[in-house]
C-alpha cells in the first residue's frame, strides 16, 4: 500500500491567507507553509473546483524528486506516415480519429501516455506529477499550435476531480459529449505550454517533461 502523498489531497480549508489573496492550498491536513521534509504543497488558484493547474507547487527540504526526459508520442500507427504515425492505435483503433479529435489532441493522448509508462518504471504514477513543461509544434498547415486539442488531452490524464467532493469530472473526446477520463487524477502541477518552431523527431507535435515527487512515508 502506498504512503500518503501531500500534494494530491485537496485541503482548501487551509486558506489563501496562507500565501496570497488569490490562492488556495492542495496539501495535507497536517501541511503549512513552508513544507515539511520531504512534503510537497500546490498551490491552487482561489474559487475554482476544478482548475486545470496549480499556480506553483512548494517542495520541502529533501523530497525525493524524479524529472523526466522530454517524451514525445510513439510512431504506433505504423501503416501512416508524417503526424498521423504517431497516433496511439490502442486508443485509436486504426488510426482512425473520432469526430472533432484533432491530431494535437490524439498526439498528446499518446505522449502522455509514454509519460505514465516512464513514471511506472520508476515506481511513481499520474498523481505524483508536481511540474509539467509542455512544447507544442503547429500542424501542418495550420497556423498554430492547437492549444485546445492539448488541453483536452492534458484533462484526460490530469486534474479531472471535483476539489469539493473528489469525484471525478467527465472530460471531453474531441467534440463528443464529456466522459469519464482516461486516468481519474486530481493533481494538478504547476505547468508551462509553449509553441516551438519545431520538435526534434519530424512528424511530432507535442513533446512533455514532467517532475514527480516520491509519496512521504510516514512513520
Amino acid at each position: 500500500m502506498r504512503s500518503p502523498r501531500t500534494k494530491v489531497l485537496a485541503v482548501v480549508g487551509l486558506t489563501a491567507a496562507l500565501v496570497a489573496p488569490t490562492a488556495a492550498v492542495a496539501g495535507s491536513k497536517w501541511s503549512a507553509f513552508p513544507p515539511r521534509g520531504g512534503e510537497t504543497i500546490s498551490v491552487l488558484p482561489a474559487g475554482q473546483d476544478n482548475p486545470s493547474i496549480a499556480n506553483g507547487v512548494a517542495i520541502g527540504p529533501e523530497a525525493a524528486i524524479y524529472k523526466t526526459s522530454g517524451l514525445g508520442p510513439s510512431r504506433l500507427n505504423t501503416g501512416a506516415s508524417g503526424e498521423a504515425a504517431y497516433i496511439d492505435t490502442a486508443v485509436f483503433p486504426g488510426g482512425e480519429l473520432p469526430p472533432g479529435v484533432t491530431i494535437t489532441e490524439a498526439q498528446g493522448i499518446n505522449a502522455l501516455r509514454r509519460i505514465g509508462e516512464n513514471l511506472a518504471a520508476a515506481g511513481l504514477s499520474y498523481d505524483d506529477v508536481i511540474t509539467m513543461r509542455v512544447f507544442l509544434q503547429n500542424p501542418a498547415g495550420e497556423a498554430k499550435m492547437d492549444f485546445a486539442g492539448w488541453n483536452r488531452a492534458y484533462r484526460q490524464f490530469f486534474a479531472n476531480t471535483s476539489l469539493s467532493t473528489g469525484e471525478a469530472i467527465p472530460v471531453p473526446l474531441g467534440t463528443a459529449a464529456p466522459t469519464a477520463p482516461m486516468v481519474v487524477n486530481p493533481a494538478r502541477p504547476s505547468r508551462f505550454a509553449l509553441e516551438i518552431e519545431n520538435l526534434p523527431v519530424d512528424g511530432w507535435l507535442v513533446e512533455v517533461e514532467v517532475d514527480a515527487a516520491y509519496p512521504v512515508k510516514r512513520k
